[in-house]
């Protein structure tokens, strides 16, 4: 069976559908732990059910819907992506791959087809962070990754992580429940779009992914003295806000510096917030990103070094702690072997394309092997209502990922992944 056999127009639809899980008028805001996703997540239910899987919800909210293979007690291959948003995001980044998922299981269903192994869509909770800024929250559970403190986490009206699962109705105390048994996983396979230029650039619809580069998110608090803005003279204030200026843009200078560094200031929050106060402080955060884990760890280093001197210079004091940290990550290459593959079945170059972004594979990686699937976006735009992917690359990435999963649970491949497992665990 081909890729060809997968149904545009209903992908299309679903992706129509979810897009209405959305607060406010202006592209789409999905976070975590809200109506909007629990919108999100009864619509995916029913779909997966439609689709012929048997599903459930786990300790940390990732919706998991089974298709069972022909082979009983065989560990599951994996296709997932992520339901939640940035704020004012756009449609396709995570749902693509959630509705892909479905879409390529509901297409074996219908076609009266069982692979080997069984075939499980995972739709994650909280990958990108916008709520509670601890990015990959489902798919860290989900691996093992996830800390207690993580619970503690707040977002901007003070609310707990702990706090918002409880009131979607999960028992933060049971998040350890999530951790998948490595030995029942045979894989994982994540269809995204690209988020870049690179598809675009080479005229075609979607490519594997070779690896994720590393990342850290940071929280930081610059201190100063908050006074009133029309007695204080310029000479003798510790304003906060123009010291977290001046950090801002040595955290660009550096970054620029550094070739495979990106690092990015995001937010800032300034107090006391009123025109006629002198800032006494502010909060911001911080992502630091690179292919080359030391060179993001030394940029971090500068950068905090950087702003230790701004402040005390100033009069100001400067903190700053890791919330996330996760290391560059190659994608397994019996995946990304698939993968190539299926693009040489279409015609397609086996172009490989390195992400700069965090995806759920991320994590994943410290469960099993991982391999991803880019779909080109229109100029490389995402994290924006003007995100935009072609149907006609939507159907061609969904039947790359079709193809390269009939293959990765298809009886002869199952059976050597099988073997090196097993053998792989009898060594000593």
């Amino acid at each position: 069976m081909s890729g060809d056999k997968i149904n545009l127009e209903r992908m299309m639809h679903r992706l129509n559908q979810l897009a209405l899980c959305s607060r406010g008028s202006r592209g789409i805001t999905r976070l975590s732990f809200s109506r909007e996703s629990e919108c999100a997540n009864r619509l995916v239910r029913d779909w997966m059910r439609e689709a012929g899987m048997v599903v459930r919800m786990d300790p940390l909210g990732n919706v998991i819907g089974r298709y069972e293979g022909r082979r009983p007690g065989a560990p599951a291959f994996l296709i997932g992506s992520h339901l939640d948003s940035v704020i004012e995001g756009g449609k396709y980044d995570g749902a693509l791959g959630v509705v892909a998922g479905i879409e390529i299981v509901q297409t074996l269903r219908e076609r009266g087809l069982r692979p080997d192994l069984p075939i499980e869509v995972i739709a994650f909770c909280d990958e990108e962070g916008a709520r509670f800024h601890t990015t990959l929250l489902g798919s860290r559970a989900m691996a093992g990754m996830l800390r207690e403190e993580d619970l503690c986490a707040r977002d901007s009206d003070g609310i707990t992580l702990a706090e918002a699962m409880r009131s979607f109705g999960l028992d933060p105390s049971r998040y350890t429940d999530a951790v998948r048994d490595p030995q029942s996983v045979a894989g994982y396979l994540e269809l995204h779009i690209e988020q870049g230029p690179v598809l675009e650039r080479e005229d075609q619809a979607c490519g594997a992914v070779s690896g994720i580069a590393g990342a850290a998110r940071c929280r930081f608090r610059v201190e100063g003295r908050a006074s009133h803005a029309g007695t204080v003279p310029m000479s003798l204030r510790r304003d906060a806000l123009a010291g977290a200026a001046e950090i801002v843009l040595a955290v660009e200078r550096i970054a620029g510096r550094m070739p495979s560094v990106v690092a990015t200031v995001g937010q800032l929050r300034v107090f006391p917030g009123t025109s006629n106060v002198i800032p006494g402080a502010v909060e911001g955060t911080l992502d630091v990103r690179s292919m080359e884990d030391e060179q993001r760890q030394a940029a971090l280093k500068e950068i905090c070094e950087e702003a230790e001197r701004i402040s005390r210079r100033r009069g100001l004091s400067f903190t700053c702690r890791t919330v996330m940290e996760a290391a560059a990550t190659p994608c397994s290459a019996r995946l990304v072997q698939a993968v190539e593959e299926a693009l040489a079945k279409r015609g397609l170059k086996p172009l490989r394309i390195p992400s700069g972004a965090g995806h759920d594979a991320l994590a994943m990686a410290s469960l099993t092997e991982v391999g991803m699937i880019f779909v080109r976006c229109r100029n490389g735009i995402s994290h924006h209502p003007d995100e935009y992917v072609a149907p006609e690359d939507v159907g061609t990435g969904t039947a790359v990922l079709l193809d390269a999963v009939l293959e990765l649970t298809a009886a002869e491949t199952a059976e050597k992944f099988l073997n090196k497992a097993v053998k792989g665990a009898n060594t000593p």
